[in-house]
């Protein structure tokens, strides 16, 4: 089984981002499905969801998180699952930026 987890840090505060909220997408028949949605908690993780082979993204609402003035109201984060195991997509995060990875 593959697991799925993310984990957003405020590069600006150094700190957690607590409270966003995140949607775990897949693509199926050429359409995007929604398959989960979580709150990151106090430590700005989600985990705990699972993924199928195959492309998928997550959604961070980012206009949640900075409130509705954000540059980025959303964050989309489009990665595939190509093989078994623990797939973590971590999301670093400023008001004017954002980078991503795969991480451990």
């Amino acid at each position: 089984m593959t697991t799925l987890s993310t984990h957003v840090l405020d590069t600006g505060t150094g700190r957690p981002a607590a409270g966003v909220e995140v949607r775990h997408e897949a693509r199926r028949g050429g359409d995007w499905h929604e398959v989960g949605r979580a709150t990151t908690d106090a430590d700005g993780r989600i985990s705990g969801w699972t993924a199928e082979e195959g492309e998928h993204r997550l959604v961070f609402d980012t206009a949640g998180y900075f409130g509705p003035t954000a540059f980025y109201p959303e964050v989309v984060v489009c990665f595939q699952v190509l093989d078994e195991g623990h797939h973590h997509v971590p999301l670093l995060i400023s008001g004017f930026g954002y980078s991503t990875y795969r991480g451990s």
